[in-house]
């Protein structure tokens, strides 16, 4: 079967969820048997999102072949069974950089290089590089917002790809915003009206409309939108807002939407089956018990720079039937000596970062889960700062710092590799993508994995220094986990904690609900016996107990319906 192609644009304002719409098509599709994959255009001139500040973009996601890409495949790999890879996100900056390099060898044999057709072409080219044999249905994401004047090549590039590929193979579905005013008590519908005639003016007519609003839509709104639109009234669709990322492709299915896409597309599937994601929803929605687990970072005022790991540590909840609810704490406040941020919280992660700023609230909070045995992880630089405070606080080594923050101290106990040194003077710095560990047996790290290798996700330059790695260990601080020949520290626990784990990778990234990384799961479990024995403590110093929170019946093994598998 030749592939079939859905775009997805937005239009009014973004933030409207094309992103999470994109994968829950996805997921929508795999529910009838189809393969799908997923693909994210973003039309800002960087060649990717690696070097941007998450304040202006968010998380960088990162793929198992390297890629730095947009965080919205996060979202597709979460909801389907996909991998993306570096093909599965490009950008305007990425196309006209392979533009301008073919004009240099000559490939354009001296013609004028233009946007139609050089740039639309390669656009097409690499939408229709994922538009295999093996894929039954690509679903494009277009970043930005119809009428944003840097998205228009890959608008002029969709329309094109109609015509060349088939009218019968491509679908247009376009989201959109039905605000409702409270002081009217009406949904209006007339920015979705701009919307689409915007679209049209560039010669795409939309087949679906996903109209995001914060509820369902009523028939005669949804008639009224498909008659100022040009569409059937049956190609409307409601995205209201709703509690559970995750019970979107129940709405989209009680909506009609797969349905609508096979007939559209005119794919015969099998029958949806959906009890995965209705078990999922049930988790989310009907927790047993409740962890509370601070975050300690300095992008805090900014959740989606946390995107993938605030997921994770809500999958992690799953197997437990228990919700997790998220602190998100700044470490520049804890340098300031807010230290009493701490002190509600039954658990402690670190996530990665880069840059001084914060560093030394991120080492309080580490010293304060390391004394008060409260359960810890550190993820990346989390983990670096953890051998940092280590070595300042009980190796009592003066000037520690990583060189990252510090060129020249007297103890780095991070550092660059020699190895690295000679390419970071040539720009390329980053451990990049998947890469195998080696676990010992009788470790944290193995009782979680249960197995002696993996393969996990990075995205950092710094390793732990191996000078220091036999004094770390002396006074119990265990590297247990290391690069399949020993050199690179890839874990590290503490002797004598509660749950003390820190790991150079970003586990994060392979987490699903469908299927919790069994880190985020071993983590959330520990938050939820911390959080019993502080209800214990409690009790027995005469502490009221008519707020304590439900934490002694949660699941020891997680039932049928969702794996702790990574």
């Amino acid at each position: 079967m030749k592939t079939k192609i859905i775009f997805v644009t937005g239009g009014v304002l973004s933030s409207l969820g094309k992103g999470l719409s994109s994968a829950s098509i996805g997921a929508l599709m795999e529910c009838r048997g189809l393969t799908v994959a997923n693909l994210k255009m973003d039309p800002y001139i960087n060649v990717d999102p690696g070097t941007m500040s998450p304040y202006q973009h968010g998380e960088v996601y990162v793929t198992d072949d390297g890629a730095e890409t947009d965080l919205d495949l996060g979202h597709y790999e979460r909801f389907t069974s996909q991998t993306c890879t570096r093909q599965s996100n490009f950008t305007t900056g990425k196309v006209y950089e392979s533009v301008i390099r073919k004009e240099r060898r000559g490939e354009y044999l001296g013609r004028t290089v233009q946007v139609i057709p050089h740039i639309t072409n390669e656009i097409k080219n690499r939408i229709l590089r994922l538009a295999t044999d093996t894929t039954d249905l690509l679903i494009v994401e277009v970043g930005g917002t119809v009428g944003d004047i840097e998205s228009l090549p890959f608008l002029e590039a969709i329309r094109q790809l109609r015509f060349d590929w088939g009218a019968e193979h491509v679908l247009y579905a376009h989201v959109t915003l039905v605000p409702y005013l409270k002081t009217a008590d009406e949904l209006k519908t007339k920015p979705t009206q701009h919307s689409v005639k915007e679209l049209r003016s560039i010669g795409v007519q939309p087949d679906i409309l996903l109209c995001r609003s914060d509820r369902k839509l009523p028939a005669d709104i949804k008639a009224k939108i498909a008659l100022f639109c040009n569409l059937p009234a049956e190609r409307v669709f409601s995205a209201p807002d709703i509690d559970c990322i995750y019970r979107l492709p129940l709405v989209f299915s009680e909506e009609g939407l797969a349905t609508a896409i096979c007939e559209e597309l005119n794919i015969w599937t099998r029958n949806p089956d959906l009890r995965m994601w209705e078990d999922v929803v049930q988790r989310f929605t009907n927790p047993r018990a409740t962890a509370r687990i601070g975050i300690v970072g300095k992008y805090v005022h900014l959740v989606e720079s946390y995107k993938s790991l605030n997921e994770a540590l809500a999958h992690g909840g799953l197997p437990h039937q228990a919700a997790v609810e998220l602190e998100f704490i700044s470490s520049d406040e804890l340098e300031k000596g807010a230290t009493d941020l701490l002190d509600n919280v039954d658990a402690i992660l670190v996530p990665g970062g880069f840059g001084e700023r914060g560093s030394l609230g991120k080492i309080l909070a580490i010293t304060h889960a390391r004394e008060n045995k409260i359960p810890f992880l550190g993820i990346c630089l989390g983990m670096q700062m953890a051998v940092v405070e280590f070595a300042r606080n009980v190796l009592g080594l003066s000037d520690v710092n990583s060189q990252e923050f510090d060129q020249t101290p007297a103890h780095p106990v991070i550092h660059l590799m020699e190895e690295q040194k000679e390419v970071t003077m040539k720009g390329g710095t980053m451990r990049l993508g998947s890469y195998p560990c080696r676990i010992e047996e009788n470790s944290l790290a193995h009782s979680i994995y249960g197995s002696t290798e993996i393969n996990e996700r990075h995205r950092h330059r710094y390793e732990v220094n191996n000078q220091y790695r036999d004094r770390l260990t002396a006074a119990g601080l265990r590297p247990t986990g290391t690069s399949p020949d020993g050199l690179l520290c890839e874990i590290v626990e503490l002797k004598d904690h509660p749950w003390f784990f820190g790991c150079q990778f970003h586990p994060e990234y392979k987490s699903k609900p469908n299927s919790p990384h069994p880190i985020f799961t071993a983590f959330v479990r520990a938050a939820l016996d911390a959080a019993t024995r502080k209800e214990a403590a409690d009790a027995t110093e005469g502490t009221d107990g008519s707020q304590a929170r439900l934490v002694g019946t949660v699941l020891q093994d997680p039932p049928g319906g969702v794996s702790v598998e990574s």
